[in-house]
């Protein structure tokens, strides 16, 4: 499959089709993508034992790397094909404990999209609902 000439949505759903194999990242802080649109993307993510920080609770590592998933994804659905983003800026905000071995939900959803920048806020929610974390952040485009 010729990757440069899939527009951004159609990439996110060739990953979440299984058309495409999902990056390694995920081996490592498992998600997956499950729903796109243009301007929205929607993964599975769960932490365990490997995301432990010392005090016993998740990581923070572990929170922004699912939200700058997300957030990239998002500015990357409304993408031409073979354009590209590179996120320049990443904020966080951890609002509740990140809970072991449960399914989370994170979602991205674009803010603003031109030819040269992108914004997109994302959160990660516990399968009942309540928001556990925040994050805002800002793509640079990257065009052929």
């Amino acid at each position: 499959m010729d990757l440069l000439s899939l527009t951004g949505l159609e990439l996110m759903q060739a990953l979440i089709d299984g058309r495409l194999p999902g990056p390694s990242m995920a081996d490592t802080i498992p998600q997956r993508p499950v729903e796109a649109s243009r301007g929205y993307i929607k993964f599975l993510a769960h932490a365990d034992e490997r995301h432990k920080n010392p005090f016993g609770g998740v990581h923070g590592g572990f929170v922004a790397t699912v939200l700058d998933s997300v957030l990239g994804c998002a500015v990357q659905t409304a993408l031409d094909a073979g354009v590209g983003h590179v996120m320049v800026d990443l904020a966080v905000k951890m609002l509740k404990p990140i809970p072991f071995d449960e399914e989370l939900i994170a979602e991205g959803r674009l803010l603003h999209v031109s030819r040269t920048i992108g914004a997109a806020e994302g959160s990660i929610k516990n399968a009942g609902g309540h928001l556990l974390a925040h994050g805002t952040g800002t793509a640079v485009i990257r065009r052929p």
